[in-house]
């Protein structure tokens, strides 16, 4: 075989993605917050973009007029799927000279004022800022960390400045839950040059000043919080005054895993406490909190803004309606298609291209918009014709349902129903979910019907909270009783969905009172 270097041409064909394509793309994907963030900024940059509400009643006249004048020039159908939702496109090389020449001859159309009365000036301005306004009022506060909390406290000490200062270091190396995870050694302040080779010394006398400063932390509200492991967590929230003191210290010290584990025999036998006794004094134990500083600076939930709304109609269907009153309705500024035209007319080329290529932006987010909406309404209402059971009896009547099944229904790529579902949400009669939850796997039951997994979790967990506690169902007990519920399954299957459902095994979840 003989290598040479050299050249050679080759005739191929490739798939690759257009810009306007990514930017579809993008803006399926967006939720309506997001996207609102999108359309402002994108607003801000390009100064060819103006509100549909800006445009005036004689130019809609005029251009509703001539189809082909219109300052959208919508190119694609938004009832039949589209080149974009089958995801690749070949970049063709046209440059929308027609577009453009349309644009230039509907600027004739014009009235002779619009220039001041379309110029994208103070109203177009405060309607951004009125929005942005609006979200910065809507911001919540940040909440009172854990470690703010406990130095508003430590202001009230009388302490020495090294304590204080040591308290501080040992305040912030707690964890969210109020933990001291960090050893002490690594919370002291690292070796200085200027020791003079005490540096043993040092080091000895600021673990003994850390070992006090924890003793601070320790004393500070919550109870609890300071401590290096759960027992430590417990022991500190005891106090004088509660029931079955000395048995709730000797449950917390000796028996923390037997009681994890729920063996109240081996407990009743080491202490000589009866299991009636035993269970009172867990009864106190748990109302001990284990992650004493988890509720300071929890993050709040967002509030969930649905993009999809489900109705019924007067044949008692299910229709979808999309949430945009939000999203502006964007234009072509007719005032940049003014300049256009002078451009044009002036043979300003520079001009006129930066113009071209801000227009051409402002169409393709236009566009894309129109199509995120196409789209997603599609995508939505098949959804909601594949889980009509769902809404109609319940969250147990979920049907098994892939992406790829409402792809082939709509007629788009796997992706584009993934991009369109994704962060989304719908309101239903049944409550507020995301797009996604109505994508489920299955399995098969013993008549041959396909069961949603979403079915076979609440089955399990409503076979659980019906048993005997006294004698509760083993993993493969579980697999039985589904069985006799036409759920067939395997006990490994069992096993992952009950951890899965923080369900405690058979032992922990037995009674041992009765």
């Amino acid at each position: 075989m003989r290598l040479s270097l050299g050249q050679n041409m080759q005739l191929a064909q490739k798939q690759v993605l257009a810009p306007r394509m990514i930017q579809s793309m993008e803006i399926l994907q967006l939720p309506i917050m997001a996207l609102q963030e999108r359309i402002e900024q994108e607003m801000e940059d390009n100064p060819t973009l103006d509100l549909a509400e800006n445009v005036s009643d004689e130019t809609e006249d005029s251009e509703t007029s001539d189809s082909d004048n219109e300052a959208t020039f919508e190119q694609e159908s938004p009832d039949a799927p589209t080149e974009s939702e089958k995801e690749l496109v070949v970049e063709d090389g046209n440059n929308n000279e027609d577009d453009f020449e349309r644009l230039v001859s509907m600027a004739d159309s014009l009235p002779d004022d619009y220039e001041e009365r379309s110029r994208p000036s103070r109203d177009r301005v405060d309607a951004l800022g009125d929005r942005q306004h609006d979200a910065m009022a809507n911001i919540s506060a940040r909440p009172e960390s854990l470690a703010d909390y406990l130095q508003h406290q430590l202001s009230w000490f009388e302490i020495e400045e090294d304590l204080r200062q040591m308290t501080e270091r040992v305040i912030y190396s707690l964890d969210s839950n109020g933990y001291l995870k960090t050893p002490l050694e690594e919370v002291i302040p690292p070796l200085t040059t200027a020791l003079n080779g005490n540096a043993e010394q040092y080091r000895t006398d600021q673990l003994a000043l850390a070992e006090r400063a924890l003793g601070v932390v320790q004393h500070l509200d919550p109870a609890g919080v300071g401590a290096r492991c759960l027992r430590e967590c417990l022991l500190l929230q005891l106090t004088p005054t509660m029931p079955f003191l000395k048995e709730v210290q000797t449950l917390i010290e000796d028996h923390l895993e037997d009681l994890e584990n729920n063996r109240m025999p081996l407990i009743a036998k080491k202490t000589g406490y009866s299991i009636e006794d035993i269970n009172e004094i867990w009864e106190e134990l748990r109302k001990l909190k284990p992650k004493p500083g988890a509720e300071y600076g929890s993050v709040s939930v967002p509030t969930v803004t649905p993009d999809v709304f489900v109705d019924r109609n007067d044949e008692g269907e299910y229709e979808v309606r999309l949430e945009d009153t939000q999203i502006p309705t964007l234009s072509i500024s007719p005032y940049h298609v003014k300049l256009l035209k002078q451009a044009a007319a002036t043979k300003d080329t520079e001009t006129r291209e930066y113009i071209k290529k801000k227009i051409n932006a402002a169409q393709w987010l236009i566009d894309a918009i129109q199509q995120r909406r196409n789209t997603i309404s599609r995508v939505s209402q098949a959804i909601v014709e594949h889980q009509t059971r769902f809404l109609d009896e319940g969250p147990e009547f979920i049907e098994p349902l892939k992406m790829q099944q409402i792809a082939d229904k709509v007629g788009v790529h796997v992706t584009t129903v993934s991009r369109a579902v994704d962060d989304k949400w719908i309101q239903t009669p049944r409550g507020i979910f995301p797009l996604k939850r109505f994508f489920v796997g299955g399995t098969t039951s013993a008549d041959g019907e396909e069961v949603a997994w979403d079915r076979v979790r609440l089955k399990l967990q409503e076979i659980v909270d019906e048993e005997d506690k006294a004698k509760p169902f083993s993993d493969d007990a579980l697999v039985a009783e589904l069985a006799e519920h036409g759920i067939t399954v395997a006990r490994r299957t069992v096993t992952k969905y009950r951890k899965a459902m923080k369900i405690p095994s058979s032992r922990q979840r037995r009674d041992w009172s009765n």
